[in-house]
């Protein structure tokens, strides 16, 4: 009986793994090793990098760099042999970022490097001259009493945190974001900050501010991480510090810029109403050439594609990759895009985008329903050689624009890549073609076409 007992174990034991083995058939694994040495050894992903930072550059809504990159993003995805290229346009008002003079003039004269914010006011062709009032982080300014900073520059010099996960950002970016109309409601006449990044070069990272309705605009830079050092070293010889602040930025919320969404796929052989769509964002800030942010993301979601178009077959469903406009002035083309596709938002899969970090991916971690759960954990055991462990949280969302896609219901893909350096050049005149490095950037490219392959081509309802 005993023996009996252990043998229906066994045979159980048997039928549970047969089971699990469906979702990946042997065809199949053998595909997505074949996959993961092609992308391993292509400079494909390098080579669009490359070519989009070189022949475009930076790309700010709006802009005349970013109308190439438009134009540029088709003509790469035709000569990619997507099967359908097209494009969504998206509408924004204009910000020209002008010029910024900054500088010590009490007690201790010096200059320093600052940049705009993104969208900040400017100051007047004068510029301000008045005391600086210095806050450890943005709660003790949100603290500070009412009226106590009429008349005054505030000046915020929390400093951002590096960590592999890039969460001292979040710590870290709520003055930015909000910090002027903060300091504007206590009287402030301008707003400084830290730059929200991990480095220390001479160089300010900018980055999107907010204005409140009702609420004097005032204008906000943020300082060099080395400048806003000697600041506050300034402030620790207890006299007062008195600045001048110049931004010649103007804000023309009346006049219409273009943007636009660039999509393109490759039709599934079987399925092609179901999509699996990789983002990544075409805009990037007007001061570096956007290959981190998120030059990266494109290259990769391209490369992707293309390796898995030029198998003998399409796989079943659609691979849809989407060139999100806007996203760093507010996630406008992830708007339009949930606006104009939402009634075929519950045909899209899976979704999954690139938008941090420059190393190598090292986890993985989805939010797809439980029965999915299943076929997502054999897939990733097919990830394991390349160094990625699965995470069961299974309580993913979509990274940046994407997350508006599966805040309305869509499956989510999430991968974790090392971002310890990111933020040393994220949003800064340093964000540029050689801070990638290359077998990084074909790691990540071999994770991403592994997954899409295999959301394609298994079948499984990733709702379920």
């Amino acid at each position: 009986m005993r023996n009996l007992r252990f043998a229906l174990l066994a045979l159980l034991s048997m039928s549970a793994f047969v089971a699990r083995a469906e979702f990946l058939n042997k065809e199949q694994q053998q595909q997505l090793t074949s996959l993961q040495e092609t992308a391993i050894q292509s400079d494909l992903a390098y080579d669009i990098l490359e070519s989009l930072t070189t022949e475009v550059g930076a790309r700010m809504i709006g802009t005349k760099g970013d109308q190439r990159a438009i134009a540029w993003s088709q003509a790469k995805m035709k000569a990619l042999e997507f099967d359908k290229v097209w494009t969504e346009e998206v509408t924004h008002y204009q910000w020209i970022r002008g010029d910024v003079e900054a500088k010590v003039l009490a007690p201790f004269p010096q200059p320093v490097v600052a940049i705009a914010l993104g969208e900040s006011v400017g100051t007047g062709e004068q510029g301000i001259q008045a005391e600086v009032v210095h806050f450890n982080d943005f709660d003790a300014l949100k603290a500070a009493e009412a009226g106590s900073l009429t008349g005054k520059i505030a000046f915020v010099s929390y400093r951002m945190e590096r960590h592999i996960t890039g969460k001292g950002y979040g710590k870290a970016v709520g003055a930015r974001v909000s910090g002027a109309q903060v300091a504007a409601e206590k009287g402030a006449i301008a707003f400084m900050m830290r730059s929200v990044g991990t480095d220390d070069n001479r160089a300010g990272h900018t980055g999107i501010t907010r204005y409140k309705d009702g609420v004097k605009r005032i204008a906000a830079v943020a300082l060099s991480n080395p400048d806003a050092d000697m600041l506050v070293n300034q402030f620790k010889r207890n006299k007062p510090v008195e600045f001048f602040l110049k931004v010649t930025a103007v804000r023309n919320e009346k006049v219409a810029v273009k943007g636009a969404n660039v999509i393109g796929e490759i039709t599934g052989s079987q399925y092609p109403e179901q999509i699996v769509a990789l983002g990544a964002h075409l805009d990037s800030w007007d001061v570096g050439t956007g290959a981190v942010d998120d030059g990266l993301g494109m290259a990769m979601m391209m490369a992707a594609t293309s390796h898995i178009s030029n198998l003998p077959e399409r796989p079943k469903r659609t691979i849809r990759v989407i060139l999100f406009a806007g996203e760093e002035v507010g996630l406008l083309g992830a708007k339009e895009y949930v606006n104009v596709h939402k009634d075929k938002l519950k045909n899209h899969v899976i979704a999954a985008e690139w938008d941090f970090g420059l190393g190598r991916i090292y986890e993985f971690k989805t939010g797809v329903g439980a029965e999915a759960l299943a076929g997502v954990r054999e897939f990733a055991q097919q990830l394991a050689p390349l160094g990625v462990s699965f995470n069961p949280v299974n309580n993913a969302q979509g990274q940046s624009d994407m997350s508006l896609v599966t805040k309305e219901g869509v499956p989510a893909a999430r991968f974790a890549p090392d971002g310890s350096t990111y933020f040393d050049v994220h949003h800064t005149m340093n964000d540029t073609l050689d801070k990638v490095n290359p077998d990084d950037l074909r790691q990540n490219t071999a994770v991403y076409t592994m997954f899409a392959y295999f959301a394609a081509q298994t079948g499984i309802d990733f709702r379920k």
